[in-house]
């Protein structure tokens, strides 16, 4: 991963080291797990995080898109940091 301007703040992390992190939203929900991340094959930017919700998650406030499989569609530009959880802008 790699950081730039128009993508949000992504620390170079390899992304083994990202697998099945807790992703949690800057006012202290949690989303889920990270399942995968997306990326543009034409430009190679990374474009989205898998977000697979668990039990406790509040779906019905969450406002990120889904894909097919209700896995939340988090934009990659909405990265704070990456720590003990994925913390995201909600």
């Amino acid at each position: 991963m790699w950081a730039d301007a128009e993508h949000g703040i992504m620390p170079d992390i390899l992304a083994e080291n990202l697998s099945g992190k807790a992703v949690m939203g800057d006012d202290g929900t949690e989303l889920g797990m990270l399942y995968n991340i997306t990326m543009d094959l034409d430009t190679g930017r990374l474009r989205d995080l898998l977000v697979e919700p668990n039990a406790e998650t509040p779906v019905g406030t969450i406002n990120f898109g889904t894909d097919e499989e209700g896995r939340f569609e988090v934009p990659v530009g909405r990265v704070q940091a990456v720590k003990d959880y994925i913390v995201i802008q909600r």
